[in-house]
């Protein structure tokens, strides 16, 4: 494509060379450049891009964008803007056509709930007989075909590679995960979406925003660039978002009076049932995943596709059909009668954590145990919260390790411990052995919670990632004890 149409929408100063010439892709990895390829100057928090053009020149890049004052190069046209995130991600656009505009966008935001929304939105569309895309924590999908993923939204150039894919495999509708992340970092810069929906705001990432009002900014991005916004107004900051947009609004939660609302709220080991209230109309729908909380994912997922037409007897239909979501509130299968249950969930905020131990403490008939840590070089004001809440919401907790990156484990674990104002826990550093305790102290009745993991089949420690999949640390320790 020739660089001027890939350009298009930008600012841009040519500081040598011509804008006048054909490019083969784009590229922000200086490592993936063949001859003529454009390379993005990306300054990010780890490293800058600036400091690898003479790589990207030796590899053939034709182009070069950047955002500072450079000196010209031989042979090589260098273009500064202003921003090259925002750049990226209009370049993107523009060299797969804006495949962004071919689809149906429904796009998520919230410290909680985003994966488990996206998954029943994707149910009910795909009950309905419609095709759908996907982009999330846990994967990416096209249809039916399943892709790895490295973080919630993926960067701009690979984001409108995905898209471009759906429209090749004929998708209709987006669904995807916002993080807060992307939103402040331009990732989704120049997207409309047809909805946006808000599932709560609590603390977590303030390592990377620094303060909750940026948090909060960051998260009100997206519903800018949303044609409709659905709220829930359950959530401390549900009115702020509502009073702070013009836009279209639709309102769910179950207090008060709302667009959408969850009555008759019945929740059980294996799932909840409640009905859904639109327009003086209802259903009940009886959902497979346990915890009050998925009710709220429910309305806004339900209100989403209210919105692009579908009844609520397809929505009841599509929620009912989904039977599980990988990592959140999963209970694991085992093969024999232990009498007590293990459910597995990704829990990595004092919010999450809270709601899930809440969830099990309604279905426990006896003690319940949870088994939590908190990432490594990630928001440390957070754990000792963590602490509190862990201890306070269970019988027993067993304070563990939790992708300590490059920290050590036990100086996280001393963190968490700051929080505790109970005596009713365990501090065991390797992961597989806070576990196996776990299984070894509960008996008949009993209810283990493992937080944390969720759907991860790994650990991320000082050395390097390791296979670390809970499913099969489970298998092992029941095979051993039982």
């Amino acid at each position: 494509m020739n660089l001027v149409n890939i350009l298009q929408g930008i600012s841009y100063e040519i500081i040598c060379g011509s804008d006048d010439l054909d490019i083969n892709k784009i590229e922000y990895d200086s490592r993936k450049l063949i001859n003529d390829d454009l390379f993005v100057c990306i300054e990010g928090y780890n490293t800058d891009g600036h400091k690898y053009i003479n790589n990207a020149i030796k590899s053939g890049a034709e182009a070069i964008i950047c955002t500072k004052n450079l000196l010209p190069i031989d042979n090589c046209t260098l273009i500064k803007v202003d921003d090259s995130r925002m750049a990226l991600a209009l370049m993107a656009a523009n060299f797969y056509g804006h495949p962004e505009k071919k689809l149906k966008m429904m796009g998520i935001t919230g410290t909680n709930g985003k994966t488990t929304a996206t998954f029943m939105m994707k149910s009910i569309l795909e009950t309905s007989g419609k095709k759908v895309g996907l982009i999330g924590t846990i994967a990416n999908y096209i249809g039916e075909k399943k892709y790895m993923s490295s973080r919630t939204t993926p960067e701009s150039l690979e984001l409108f590679q995905l898209f471009n894919e759906m429209v090749e495999q004929n998708v209709e509708y987006c669904v995807m995960e916002v993080s807060s992340h992307s939103l402040y970092l331009s990732r989704v810069y120049g997207i409309e979406f047809n909805e946006g929906i808000f599932t709560n705001l609590t603390q977590d990432h303030l390592d990377f925003h620094k303060t909750f009002e940026n948090y909060y900014r960051a998260k009100l991005i997206l519903f800018k660039n949303s044609k409709n916004s659905i709220i829930n107004m359950d959530d401390e900051y549900g009115s702020r978002i509502y009073d702070d947009l013009d836009n279209n609004k639709i309102t769910y939660g179950v207090n008060g009076k709302l667009d959408l609302k969850a009555e008759n709220i019945k929740v059980h080991s294996r799932g909840i049932e409640f009905d859904i209230n639109y327009l003086s109309k209802h259903v009940n729908v009886n959902l497979n995943i346990p915890g009050r909380y998925n009710t709220y994912n429910a309305l806004g997922s339900a209100a989403a596709c209210l919105l692009e037409g579908f009844s609520l007897e397809q929505i009841k239909d599509g929620l009912e059909a989904l039977k599980a979501v990988p990592g959140r509130c999963e209970s694991y299968e085992a093969s024999m009668n232990l009498g007590f249950d293990i459910i597995i969930d990704y829990a990595h905020t004092p919010d999450a954590l809270l709601n899930i131990l809440k969830t099990a403490r309604e279905f426990t008939k006896n003690k319940l145990i949870c088994v939590f840590g908190c990432g490594g070089d990630r928001d440390n004001t957070k754990r000792p919260i963590m602490g509190d809440v862990g201890t306070k919401m269970s019988d027993v907790a067993i304070i563990t390790s939790d992708n300590p990156r490059s920290e050590e484990p036990m100086d996280i674990i001393n963190e968490i411990l700051q929080g505790t104002k109970k005596e009713n826990y365990f501090t065991i550093e390797n992961r597989k052995d806070a576990i196996k305790k776990a299984i070894t102290i509960a008996t008949k009745g009993d209810v283990i919670v493992i937080a944390g993991k969720g759907h991860e089949d790994y650990q991320i420690l000082k050395e390097g990632k390791i296979h670390f999949d809970e499913r099969e640390v489970i298998a092992e320790i029941l095979k051993e004890l039982f």
